[in-house]
């Protein structure tokens, strides 16, 4: 079973260890680990970096799940270790980009978001709190009301490497993110029979 712990390790091996910091794996263990929760909550069937259709263009998304031949879910996973202040607002207009794209081409796609920040380089935590503030306020979305640029659920979530990797924000954020997003697609979803939770935590 992997947990969330394990994504943060994984994620430290690659870019200090290793000194890979552009590896395009450094996130797949957090992507696996998306997987496995949301299999848990009765998707199956989630894949990795698949092509999901926009209005604009195509673009791989790092998690998705499909359901009668279109993609109804897509997680998009981020991570900022370096440089916080100056990536943070590029980011946030990635996000809207990304989202309304997919969004105007398919108005009922679920989609997450989820943002790994290095609390070692952010002044007091200032980075994350604002482009948390800032993310949380496009989220919620869900029906009737789809608006194109939110999403339905984020996280984002502070870590520090030094002196190992260790997760600074509470692990239930990450039970709340999943349990969101299966409800929504769920619910959008009517012909979809769901299988039974493993999560028992309260």
């Amino acid at each position: 079973m992997i947990t969330i712990h394990d994504a943060i390790t994984d994620l430290h091996r690659i870019v200090y260890v290793e000194n890979k910091p552009q590896s395009t794996r450094r996130l797949e263990c957090l992507a696996d680990y998306c997987v496995q929760e949301l299999a848990r909550r009765g998707l199956q069937g989630v894949a990795k970096e698949q092509f999901v259709p926009g209005v604009g263009r195509r673009k791989q998304w790092d998690v998705c799940w499909t359901y009668d031949h279109k993609v109804r879910l897509g997680i998009s996973l981020k991570s900022v270790l370096r440089n916080l202040s100056g990536a943070m607002p590029n980011r946030l207009d990635d996000l809207m980009g990304e989202v309304a794209n997919v969004q105007l081409h398919s108005p009922e796609i679920v989609v997450g978001y989820v943002m790994i920040i290095n609390s070692d380089l952010d002044d007091g935590g200032k980075s994350a709190q604002w482009f948390r503030s800032r993310v949380q306020e496009l989220s919620g979305r869900e029906r009737p009301a789809w608006a194109a640029g939110m999403i339905e659920a984020c996280v984002v979530a502070e870590a520090s490497f030094e002196p190992r990797p260790r997760l600074m924000t509470a692990e239930r954020d990450f039970k709340v993110f999943f349990e969101t997003l299966a409800k929504q697609v769920i619910d959008r979803n009517p012909g979809l029979q769901p299988g039974p939770t493993t999560d028992t935590d309260p």
